[in-house]
């Protein structure tokens, strides 16, 4: 198992952590992945950063397919792999009806053909074997719709080859854990139990190799899941320290009946909580909602505590399927602590 490291997306203002992101980068982590939301994008910080260092991947957890056409993409992607001296990942994922329909103004229907088409594209132009086309149920290219000009040509990417770039697919749900397995490079879960993974996934994730063929398989596929990590002898500071953060995506990333944040908490065992989380935050009561994170929840999807209890739990995380474990820490002392504990138990 190898580190990475998780910066999100900026609040109100974009605000670079460069000396924890040039750390990681001397002390060999893996890769830094920035996010988007409906503030910050997730490419821009991503190629600041690229400039200020020299070895680690870079990597987006997540573009939104619905945000870009699938050209838009591929061509930020070869750009950035070129720029960086072939260190990019290119991370893609849905985001959710809200976002979706309320920032980028498209529909959300059929996802899950949406994201297979998509990647499908992507990895055409990235190959560059021939001009671009594509006869899918929901992308046509050239575009042949009733208001086309007709004008239309397929083309070819100008820049050179790059098939070899990553692709990977953030995922909850079953069907879509199972879609990443068969069509991506690599999964980014969040919240993800390394206690729960075979009862909640495994059996989706060895579909989708079986679906893949070619001896796909745990050896030729990345698991990195993004895991906060607090490093405090008080583990009630600790804990609090992150149930703002989970009480938000349980309790309102989301409606009512459709929140994928809420539903994985429920797949883990959490029912009760995961209601009142969300009854709590949506009616307005943060702080409720708050109170109502089990500690039981955080220790599944986090490392919290002590060195030493941080250490202990670390190995739950190396015994499991997980290739990549991308910390969202921070501070520089952790990122050097996480290092430190990973070369102690490998």
């Amino acid at each position: 198992m190898r580190l990475g490291l998780m910066l999100g997306y900026a609040g109100r203002k974009i605000e670079l952590p460069v000396e924890l992101v040039q750390e990681a980068d001397r002390l060999g982590v893996y890769a830094v992945w920035t996010a988007e939301a409906y503030g910050s994008d997730a490419v821009s910080p991503l190629a600041w950063l690229g400039a200020l260092t020299g070895r680690i991947k870079l990597g987006t957890a997540i573009m939104q397919m619905p945000g870009r056409t699938p050209a838009n993409a591929a061509m930020t992607a070869m750009t950035l792999h070129q720029l960086s001296g072939s260190r990019f990942l290119l991370g893609l994922g849905l985001s959710g009806p809200q976002v979706v329909e309320g920032w980028h103004g498209a529909s959300y229907a059929r996802p899950l053909t949406r994201t297979r088409e998509y990647v499908e594209i992507v990895r055409q132009i990235f190959a560059r074997a021939a001009p671009l086309t594509y006869d899918g149920k929901l992308y046509q290219i050239p575009y042949q719709g009733d208001d086309a000009t007709g004008l239309g040509k397929p083309l070819k990417s100008t820049l050179s080859a790059q098939p070899d770039i990553p692709i990977y697919l953030a995922a909850i749900g079953p069907k879509n854990v199972e879609l990443t397995a068969e069509i991506a490079d690599g999964w980014l879960p969040i919240f993800f139990s390394p206690d729960k993974y075979d009862a909640v996934y495994k059996d989706q994730v060895e579909m989708g190799f079986a679906k893949a063929g070619g001896g796909k398989g745990y050896h030729n596929f990345d698991i990195a899941p993004t895991v906060s990590v607090v490093i405090n002898d008080n583990l009630d500071i600790a804990y609090n320290m992150l149930r703002p953060f989970l009480a938000l995506y349980v309790g309102g990333m989301g409606a009512k009946g459709k929140n994928f944040y809420n539903d994985l908490a429920r797949r883990y065992g959490y029912e009760q909580a995961a209601d009142e989380i969300q009854d709590l935050y949506l009616r307005g009561d943060k702080g409720g909602a708050m109170s109502k994170v089990p500690a039981e929840l955080i220790d599944e999807v986090a490392l919290v505590g002590s060195r030493a209890r941080v250490k202990d739990r670390l190995q739950r995380w190396l015994d499991s399927p997980i290739t990549t474990l991308n910390m969202t820490v921070f501070d520089v002392a952790t990122l050097r602590v996480m290092v430190e504990l990973l070369a102690e138990l490998t």
